[in-house]
């Protein structure tokens, strides 16, 4: 679950981040691309296999489709967080988990077909859209902010084993913001050139006629 929940949150949140820089002005079209990649770089910890151009050649944001469909990200990134809390609040409810007791261990919590934990869950979607959303939070979680505490609490053993891992061997933590892909294995490719009006015109011809054909000899045989 960790690789599919923890490694998600600073992509889920760097799109947005990213949008957001656009939005303000601070990022102009020449640098739309180069500042993408180092925001990957600083919050990920990942970079383009090869280097990348600027937006003439290069436009790497406009892979995700929530960028040019002007979509806002930041919800998943948001759902990560709040799926949690709640988790932890549904497992209370079950009997399941103790956030004052330090034996009490939130990922061996199983709600499945608790009906104290359904009840919370129901009563709170029965809310729909009549409240605002921090009320609703409110009356599953007893809280109206936000926490990453219980996602910790849930991958709290994962954290402890990886902290152990990396002391055992002596791993560097984090990464080089300056690394680049070698330039000399890099080329940037020439842009392809605009079909003239001739070649446009040539080419519908061509179409034309082969319609024409297909048309034919269905008809006639």
């Amino acid at each position: 679950m960790a690789p599919q929940k923890i490694a998600f949150l600073p992509f889920g949140l760097l799109v947005d981040m990213w949008r957001w820089e656009v939005f303000a002005g601070n990022v102009t079209e020449q640098n739309y691309n180069e500042r993408w990649w180092q925001m990957r770089t600083a919050i990920q910890g990942l970079t383009s296999p090869v280097k990348r151009s600027d937006l003439v050649i290069d436009f790497d944001p406009g892979s995700k489709f929530h960028v040019p469909a002007d979509v806002p990200y930041i919800r998943y990134f948001i759902s990560h967080i709040l799926q949690f809390q709640f988790h932890e609040s549904l497992c209370e409810a079950a009997g399941q988990y103790d956030r004052n007791d330090p034996n009490s261990k939130l990922h061996q919590c199983d709600i499945y077909e608790s009906q104290e934990a359904g009840k919370l869950l129901g009563d709170m979607l029965k809310m729909g859209s009549s409240v605002p959303w921090p009320d609703a939070m409110e009356a599953i979680t007893g809280q109206r902010d936000m926490s990453a505490k219980p996602l910790i609490n849930f991958f709290q053993p994962l954290i402890d084993w990886l902290e152990d891992q990396n002391e055992m061997n002596d791993e560097m933590i984090g990464w080089d913001l300056n690394w680049s892909p070698p330039e000399e294995e890099w080329t940037q490719p020439e842009p392809e050139p605009e079909p003239s009006d001739g070649a446009s015109s040539h080419v519908g011809a061509l179409w034309l006629l082969l319609l024409s054909l297909t048309f034919y000899f269905v008809s006639n045989h």
